[in-house]
């Protein structure tokens, strides 16, 4: 297993050869979570930016979220202690949320963490947002330490279980 830093130098390495950022964090977590690269990468496109350029909940979460996901969530939902483990899973979502705001300066919300208009009606989805990685682009926009943020939160959860 990497350590923390790796994955984190890893997901921000992903995010500058162009994935998107929920992409570059599942994409890093992949072979640990039992999924090739090219499935990951499918999986997890639509929640870029903000779930598809909506500009709602940060990509970066979304991806860290989809790796908690499918290394401890459950899957048969008529277990008896199925309830239990959804409530305890959904515990373990809100403190991961907790941990990247607290680093984020306060919140999971794209559009919010770039800085833009507070509440943007999803018809209002940025049409431009997919963008080459370049310097100029890196140096503006949050994501890159996000996707980094994102990485180790989840890196930090999977090493201490």
């Amino acid at each position: 297993m990497k350590t923390v830093e790796e994955y984190r130098k890893e997901a921000m390495e992903n995010f500058k050869a162009g994935y998107n950022c929920a992409q570059a964090v599942l994409v890093t977590f992949a072979e640990e979570l039992g999924i090739d690269k090219e499935t990951a990468s499918k999986l997890s496109l639509s929640f870029g930016a903000g779930m598809g350029g909506l500009r709602e909940v940060c990509g970066a979460a979304s991806g860290m979220f989809m790796c908690a996901g499918l290394k401890f969530g459950i899957s048969d939902m008529t277990a008896p202690d199925a309830l239990a483990k959804k409530k305890e899973h959904y515990q373990r979502i809100q403190k991961m949320a907790a941990q990247f705001a607290e680093r984020s300066g306060g919140s999971i919300i794209c559009r919010e963490l770039l800085g833009l208009a507070p509440k943007k009606a999803p018809v209002e989805a940025d049409a431009n947002i997919a963008a080459a990685r370049t310097a100029d682009y890196l140096k503006k926009r949050p994501c890159i330490e996000l996707v980094g943020d994102a990485a180790e939160i989840f890196a930090s959860m999977l090493q201490s279980t």
